[in-house]
């Protein structure tokens, strides 16, 4: 082990004592009754932390082209992070997807729950979970008061999230943990009054974004420029042209849905639009399963199958990556997420789903593609992958390094890979594969257009409001007329990309940057070109930001 891997492993020690709930996200033990200080003092004290691990990294050489690539991508990661925090955009932000809140709440999905230690643990943090909020209004207030506030329209947002959260009728998110828990005596007593007390804190924190912290936030909710070139840089670890980017969406979407139209007749009959298309499948009972346990088990079924399919033939999958779980979340949001491993495999790689309230039917043909991206190839190898290799990374690049752009972009890129290996040959599951690449590459579109205020193409191939410049409104009608989305959750979709700027393009600029770097790879190589070793030598450099990892590729 080198010095590289010495101060990274370092870095780790540090960071999940200053991070007890990243702690519990990376599968890190030893942190699972405590909550991270979200006070002033605490967030400083987090980039304090990342500005000495960096000043040592600029004056440590590497010892080895492995602990280089290391290096390079633990200054990336952590530079971008100190950037963000400089600039007053972590402490402040609060969005319908990330915020203080929303990791001290979500934190809970991943706990261990069996055994009298686990519910303790879990109690210990409910109680604790008052205390947390309060810290947090404080920090909120102090960026505030320096001018770094999220837009009145998220605050809002997130204020009615915490109303479902603690309403009886809705999610009822706390009191449902404590019932569902196995205890006994004093600690059963403790899991009631810290379910009580994080219900009514939580609520509370919702009454201050509204009462308090909306009225003082950003009337607009584009971020400008400045602050979209950080977050942009941020998301994908690489510096993108932003105009050529919005452009080249335009061109993805327009091509996308030809080939889609193409599918489509194959489904509905020679000159069959797409939503006739998409009628036909949804009236076909063979692609509808009726409630969301039932779903959930498809979604397992499918993924698998997967991994026995693709393992010892397109990919070599560690053991310990050879099961996924399918979960239901126990919020209703609509999101769809993957949670990795615990670092010693004892909590599996998750798949999650939160289904929206009143939802109970389910087209299999919109999800083949949704497994195949959060599990395998997808999420599940990528992020497993990395646990696994010991050997190759150290500790910071397998629990802590995640970049979007590469790790979107990879499942994203499994997605596509999943269709050139023969397994959506089905008319359906293709046209389900396309539409989820048609929605990606729309919100580029939306995203870029959205926060920088830009004018929409007078020849755009849509003939969509030319010469305008894009609204939060024109964003909506421009995303129901491609997305073949609910409106429920498309909502959820334009919230999030209007309140967490830069991170929505991630998915599908992702994609396109990890197609360059596998046509550069094949350029290089020639005749000597191999699909299977250009991914396992790619994902065995651990997840990085997408600069790096074409510098390190480059070096191979």
């Amino acid at each position: 082990m080198g010095r590289i891997d010495d101060l990274a492993n370092q870095y780790v020690a540090d960071w999940a004592a200053l991070n007890p709930v990243g702690a519990t996200y990376a599968g890190i033990s030893g942190y699972d009754d405590q909550l991270d200080d979200l006070s002033p003092v605490g967030y400083d004290a987090r980039a304090e932390l990342i500005r000495r691990t960096l000043a040592t990294l600029d004056v440590t050489e590497p010892d080895t082209e492995r602990e280089r690539t290391a290096r390079e991508a633990m200054q990336e990661r952590l530079g971008l992070e100190l950037a963000r925090h400089e600039a007053g955009e972590v402490a402040s932000e609060v969005n319908v997807i990330t915020s203080g809140l929303h990791e001290i709440r979500q934190v809970f999905d991943l706990m261990p729950t069996e055994g009298e230690e686990a519910v303790a643990n879990i109690a210990a943090r409910l109680n604790r979970f008052a205390g947390a909020l309060e810290d947090y209004r404080t920090t909120l207030r102090t960026a505030a008061d320096a001018g770094h506030v999220s837009s009145r329209a998220q605050l809002v947002e997130v204020a009615k999230q915490c109303d479902i959260w603690t309403d009886p009728a809705g999610d009822n998110f706390f009191h449902g943990l404590a019932e569902s828990l196995s205890a006994e005596g004093a600690l059963a007593a403790e899991l009631r009054r810290g379910a009580a007390a994080a219900t009514a804190a939580t609520a509370q924190f919702g009454q201050f974004l509204r009462d308090e912290l909306a009225p003082r936030g950003r009337e607009k909710q584009a971020a400008g420029r400045d602050r979209y070139e950080l977050a942009s840089q941020y998301f994908l670890g690489a510096r993108v042209d932003l105009d050529e980017t919005y452009a080249w969406g335009f061109e993805e979407l327009a091509r996308l849905e030809a080939e889609m139209r193409t599918v489509s007749a194959r489904i509905a009959g020679s000159g069959a639009s797409i939503d006739e298309a998409v009628a036909v499948l949804d009236a076909d009972p063979a692609r509808t399963i009726r409630g969301k346990e039932a779903f959930r088990d498809w979604m397992q079924e499918l993924a698998d199958r997967a991994i026995s399919d693709l393992h010892g033939t397109h990919f070599d999958i560690p053991e310990q990556v050879r099961r996924i779980e399918c979960c239901l979340a126990p919020t209703s949001d609509g999101s769809i997420y993957y949670t990795g491993p615990s670092e010693d495999f004892s909590r599996p790689g998750r798949m999650w789903w939160a289904v929206p309230q009143g939802i109970t039917e389910f087209s299999t043909w919109r999800e083949v593609t949704t497994v195949y991206h959060e599990g395998v190839p997808g999420h599940h190898l990528q992020v497993g992958q990395t646990a696994v290799r010991a050997e190759l990374l150290n500790r910071w690049q397998r629990l802590l390094c995640w970049c979007s752009g590469h790790g979107e972009g990879w499942a994203l890129y499994s997605e596509r890979l999943m269709d050139d290996l023969g397994y959506l040959d089905d008319p359906g599951d293709k046209l389900g594969m396309l539409d989820g690449q048609a929605f990606r590459a729309a919100r580029v579109i939306v995203d870029i257009g959205m926060h920088l205020e830009l004018e929409i193409p007078k020849d755009n191939p849509f003939d969509f409001h030319p010469g305008e410049r894009w609204t939060p409104e024109l964003g909506w009608e421009f995303m129901r007329a491609h997305c073949r989305v609910p409106d429920e959750n498309l909502r959820f979709e334009l919230n999030r990309y209007l309140g967490w700027p830069g991170q929505a393009p991630a998915y599908k600029v992702g994609e396109r940057i990890w197609l360059q770097a596998r046509d550069d790879a094949r350029a290089r190589r020639g005749a000597d070109f191999d699909l299977k070793e250009f991914h396992r030598q790619a994902l065995d450099l651990g997840g990085l930001g997408l600069d790096p990892l074409r510098n390190a590729l480059a070096r191979l």
